[in-house]
């Protein structure tokens, strides 16, 4: 039984054209005319618990509107969802009690008060047992790294500090499914790989679902082995992560670190795309060609220090995916 299922979900916003000038805002008072802009356009999924799935796309293509949907923020136009046997929308307190919500440039913790007395606040607010808040704050400080500012009001909080304590505060009630909306947006490396690293963790061993919405694709890389890419409304891939490497990354790089200089390298099958002193890299086909078969073709002729594959990013496949289509 899937924990959540979506079906035909679309959700329009009426944008309303304004006339110019002193007559145009008098007529805008008595007659407003407008159009219809479908945010999210007839999409259907379904999520098995324990998954954690990478929601992308551009700006605008309906990331956020459908998890604030799912969250029970926004209301469908149509269609239908159920979230653990619960429509969000029609019963939202209860839906609330089973979720975690991170907005990235949004905090729900309260500006001038010190990051543990938030805690202390959603504690009471979410009914959380003393045993339970106690065993989740000692968690989720050691991974979190939060001693260091837990007693620090958030105003004063670095961004990396205050989304770390947003991404705890959202789950002190063990909630089964947890909706990050660009966590690490705007942090630095250091802070990146901790959050990536707090929520495999949570993945893992409490598994919890997760939906992740990022522009950051080696997120996406690092934590999702599924992803759903949507365009313009429409989910226009929902799969294995690898499958889409596979489908269109048949392109790989070979890194060749030589021991001698050879300026007339050359090898069949592979194109040479960079050349930095004795390092050499070499674009070849997949499927003309096995990384094994171009190797073995290399040593033959050189004398090798070290070689390496680079696989495809996800970034260009992604890319790829946009200008070309499926």
């Amino acid at each position: 039984m899937p924990l959540i299922k979506v079906k035909n979900l679309t959700k329009e916003f009426k944008v309303y054209k304004r006339k110019k000038g002193f007559l145009g805002s008098i007529q805008n008072l008595f007659s407003r005319k407008h159009t219809i802009i479908k945010a999210v356009n007839n999409i259907s999924f379904e999520v098995e618990k324990g998954d954690i799935i990478g929601y992308i796309g551009p700006n605008g293509a309906g990331k956020s509107t459908t998890v604030k949907m799912l969250t029970g923020i926004l209301v469908p136009t149509s269609g239908e969802i159920d979230v653990r046997g619960l429509v969000p929308y029609k019963r939202r307190k209860e839906n609330a009690k089973r979720i975690g919500v991170v907005f990235g440039q949004r905090t729900q913790l309260w500006w001038d008060l010190p990051v543990i007395e938030s805690f202390e606040l959603l504690k009471h607010i979410y009914k959380v047992p003393d045993s339970l808040y106690k065993e989740n704050m000692e968690i989720f400080t050691e991974l979190l790294d939060l001693n260091k500012f837990i007693n620090t009001p958030v105003r004063k909080l670095s961004l990396g500090q205050r989304m770390r304590s947003d991404i705890a505060a959202s789950l002190l009630h063990n909630p089964d499914i947890l909706y990050l909306d660009e966590p690490t947006i705007g942090l630095d490396i250091i802070a990146k790989g901790r959050i990536r690293d707090f929520i495999k963790k949570i993945n893992e061993e409490r598994k919890v679902t997760i939906i992740l919405t990022t522009h950051d694709l080696i997120d996406v890389e690092r934590l999702c082995p599924k992803i759903m890419i949507i365009d313009q409304g429409r989910i226009i891939y929902n799969g294995s992560l690898n499958k889409i490497k596979q489908r269109f990354g048949k392109f790989r790089t070979l890194v060749v670190d030589l021991n001698e200089d050879h300026k007339d390298f050359k090898v069949d099958s592979a194109e040479l795309i960079g050349r930095e002193d004795r390092r050499l890299w070499l674009k070849f086909n997949r499927e003309e060609i096995s990384a094994s078969k171009l190797i073995s073709k290399i040593t033959e002729q050189y004398d090798i220090k070290d070689l390496t594959i680079e696989e495809p990013e996800i970034e260009s496949i992604v890319k790829k995916i946009y200008e070309e289509g499926l």
